[in-house]
């Protein structure tokens, strides 16, 4: 209907106008008419998307083929976010087509994404089933509540806790299960011995060994003195010695570095490098030719 009327104003425009209007009513004719064909191609149950072209099926049905077929909705399920499929109650799972209830043991509870359950604390998983967790003495539950730890200052034997024994001149660490020797003794046979620092030594940073003041260097059990060569100086850790710039170490001594012609002290001046244009050599430096 609504096409015969469209031609009959498309006919009385041509008998005004002329052919060149006869033109221009066509195409409009054919794209309005192909624009209604589009609209019309959307299958029941679908809507023409918002953006784009094309079609897509309405919330609670899918896609099949050129058409929409309704999803069936098992009991104890719900469609999702986007209604195009179906996701089991919380307390149900996903079994073929259909949602079963999820057995839930003694001493347990749901899990956290409602499909599958998990122990109380103070009980653990044995055999689809939930055990009560034997906390041996001197023995508290985890963070977690499905193992045990022991106290601070005893150690896990098999399935007790044993006392932490500790030697004289030692503490317990950080983990509470193990100990280590005060500062200024040496964990040594399972005991703490003192430690026997040398003339121009010092207690390191760890407490529990020594070692030699700037300017001196470890040798055996004692502190013997850095000997610097001349033009020579102490490093910065000060148990050895580097050369000053222009000299470089030989042996136990500084000698001068001799730069041959075309050349530089290197960046650390210890050494010598060619200018740019030259190369190495041997001794000296040679015009690069390239």
């Amino acid at each position: 209907m609504r096409y015969r009327l469209m031609k009959r104003k498309l006919l009385r425009r041509v008998r005004h106008h002329g052919f060149l209007t006869l033109l221009l009513s066509v195409a409009f004719f054919n794209g309005t008419a192909s624009a209604q064909s589009s609209v019309d191609t959307a299958p029941p149950n679908a809507h023409m998307k918002d953006y784009g072209s094309g079609w897509e099926c309405d919330r609670g049905f899918r896609e099949v083929g050129e058409s929409c077929h309704a999803i069936v909705v098992p009991p104890n399920a719900f469609l999702n976010s986007h209604g195009r499929r179906w996701e089991c109650d919380r307390g149900y799972r996903k079994d073929d087509q259909s949602c079963v209830a999820v057995n839930v043991p003694p001493n347990a509870h749901l899990g956290y994404d409602g499909q599958g359950w998990e122990c109380h604390r103070g009980f653990r998983t044995v055999n689809h089933a939930c055990a009560a967790i034997e906390v041996p003495g001197n023995a508290f539950l985890d963070s977690y509540g499905h193992g045990w730890v022991c106290d601070r200052g005893y150690r896990k034997v098999g399935r007790s806790c044993a006392i932490v024994e500790k030697p004289p001149n030692s503490y317990l660490d950080y983990s509470g299960d193990r100990w280590k020797c005060n500062r200024g003794f040496r964990e040594s046979d399972s005991a703490c011995s003192p430690l026997q620092v040398p003339l121009n030594g010092y207690i390191d940073d760890s407490g529990n060994d020594w070692e030699c003041n700037h300017g001196y260097r470890r040798s055996g059990g004692s502190c013997v003195a850095v000997l610097v060569p001349r033009n020579g100086f102490l490093n910065s850790r000060g148990r050895d010695w580097d050369c000053e710039r222009g000299f470089g170490k030989v042996d136990s001594s500084c000698r001068m570095i001799e730069v041959p012609g075309n050349a530089h002290l290197g960046y650390g001046g210890n050494d010598w490098s060619c200018d740019s244009g030259y190369k190495k050599q041997g001794d000296s430096c040679t015009l690069n030719r390239q």
